[in-house]
């Protein structure tokens, strides 16, 4: 939940010293999902799969506890709210990057800079960030242009790279995932984190080593001496190598798998609530759609058409049959982890075939019409399924999907170039509050950040007007009435059509230790294996 940053100052000390390490003989860990990341620059493109392998390379100033997702000391010790708009940060000692060198004030600056670029998908947590002075060589000072209640929040994403490395190997700027051409930054990495990269095969292999600078060695009670990533994209491959002992873990294994995974005595499942919720988004900005039935007119920037693409879906069957009950039926963007959530603007448009056609009728489409949607295909749990379970339910009121699925590296930089009419989107919520989702997705593409993921391009001056004032508001109780507002209001106006929250199986050997985390990520500090 979201913390007034006003009385911050905290101790690395107190907070890292909880972690005692434990004396267990270092071993490798092999583990595997569906698809690749797509980049190793920190500030390329903002999914949770190279978010999370990034993390056990490149730091951020502040970390989350992994059970209680409040923020606490990474590279920087503490933290003060010098006046509503600077914040100040004191910088570990002796903190060195993998190739040697000592982390400076002028890295942090750098890279938060970097994460402000042009060409950056990560401007989304620079929001409000202003300018970054060097106060002393351990010491910054953030001033943001209007009070920013979850600005701590967003320096957990914020990850930081050696200015001199950037500078040296032409990676100044981030690369821009939506063309095809590379830095330094996109194929290497260089981190103050725990372990360091050896080897990047894309789609094949990655080796990760430990990094004998850290700062946190002997503090923490992670004991693993190699990674191993091999993305493998069947889901009987994938679960025949966990079975087989060939990894030790699996991130996505596939749901019709569970139970036998239970019943073998070598292996387990953790399972939890993800701060993931998956929806579709619906261009609502083109005159046309490319390849529609309809010509001369959108049929998706009437609410009509939206509405009734909502309700023909029935929910209730994609949470039994393809997620195996492991969903959570969704009626906002934001799941219940995430400050800002209430039941009320929680609850969705009833599944209704009869209601849909009526909706479709009085659009001017009694017939349904055509129209292109967008898969991914592993990057969500059956997310193909669940894109054909839909594809057959919306046939039934006249709508006829057109499916394309594709794999991870080319489906998201098709979709953030605006390429599909019906898009599938899950959205977690790394700082844990409602405004990173307002901003992003529901309103109007623009600077700082603005829109980022509003990849239908929904335009809403009253819902920008909102957002706009939840963005100043620091009274959090004002503020929360505010965001409900914003998500009741979203209901009606159905920029997107909400599916499920999703609930996150991690399949593992017993041998392997490991928390299990609502924002879906391994702590490589914590990992263990016995």
């Amino acid at each position: 939940m979201l913390q007034k940053t006003t009385p911050w100052l905290l101790a690395a000390s107190l907070a890292l010293s909880a972690a005692a390490p434990l004396a267990v003989q270092a071993k490798p860990f092999r583990w595997t999902r569906a698809v690749d990341l797509s980049s190793w620059d920190v500030h390329a493109q903002n999914v949770g799969v190279n978010n999370a392998l990034h993390s056990a390379i490149y730091d951020t100033l502040v970390e989350y506890n992994s059970k209680t997702f409040k923020p606490e000391p990474a590279l920087a010790t503490e933290w003060k709210q010098i006046s509503p708009t600077q914040l100040r940060l004191t910088l570990r000692q002796g903190v060195k990057f993998s190739d040697g060198s000592a982390l400076t004030a002028d890295d942090v600056r750098f890279s938060l800079e970097r994460a402000k670029a042009k060409s950056s998908n990560y401007v989304v947590y620079t929001l409000g960030i202003d300018r970054i002075e060097k106060v002393s060589p351990t010491v910054i000072d953030i001033f943001s242009n209007l009070p920013n209640p979850v600005l701590v929040n967003q320096l957990t994403e914020l990850r930081i790279m050696s200015k001199a490395w950037a500078e040296k190997n032409n990676s100044v700027d981030p690369k821009d995932i939506r063309n095809k051409e590379e830095t330094y930054a996109h194929r290497h990495a260089l981190g103050t984190g725990p372990f360091q990269l050896k080897e990047w095969t894309p789609d094949q292999r990655v080796v990760l080593e430990p990094n004998p600078h850290w700062w946190g060695k002997g503090k923490f009670s992670g004991n693993v001496s190699q990674i191993v990533y091999t993305p493998i994209k069947s889901d009987a491959t994938r679960m025949a190598a966990l079975l087989s002992g060939e990894v030790d873990f699996v991130i996505d294994p596939s749901l019709q798998d569970l139970a036998r995974v239970r019943q073998t005595p070598q292996l387990k499942v953790l399972e939890g609530p993800e701060n993931r919720t998956l929806f579709l988004g619906m261009d609502q900005f083109r005159d046309e759609l490319p390849g529609s039935s309809v010509k001369g007119q959108n049929p998706l920037k009437d609410v009509r058409v939206r509405k009734a693409l909502y309700q023909a879906i029935d929910i209730a069957s994609i949470q039994r049959v393809v997620q195996r009950g492991l969903a959570l039926p969704a009626g906002a963007l934001i799941a219940p982890q995430v400050n800002g959530w209430t039941r009320q603007a929680d609850v969705r448009w009833p599944y209704d075939v009869k209601a849909a056609q009526q909706l479709l009728a009085e659009a001017g489409y009694p017939q349904g019409f055509e129209v292109d949607f967008a898969c991914s295909a592993g990057r969500y749990i059956n997310d193909e399924q669940l894109c054909q379970a839909i594809t057959a339910q919306w046939a039934r009121v006249g709508v006829k999907a057109r499916l394309r699925s594709l794999p991870f590296s080319t489906y998201f930089p098709m979709i953030q170039r605006n390429e599909a009419s019906i898009y599938l989107l899950g959205w977690g919520v790394p700082t844990f509050d409602a405004f990173y989702s307002l901003q992003s997705l529901i309103r109007s593409p623009g600077a700082g950040g603005d829109g980022n993921f509003n990849l239908g391009r929904f335009s809403s001056p009253q819902q920008d007007a909102l957002v706009e004032r939840i963005r100043k508001e620091t009274d959090l109780a004002t503020r929360n009435v505010l965001i409900e507002k914003a998500l009741l209001q979203d209901h009606e106006l159905i920029s997107h059509i909400p599916l499920y929250h999703q609930i996150i199986p991690w399949a593992l050997r017993q041998s392997v230790d490991v928390p299990h985390r609502a924002d879906n990520r391994i702590d490589w500090r914590a990992l263990r294996v016995n």
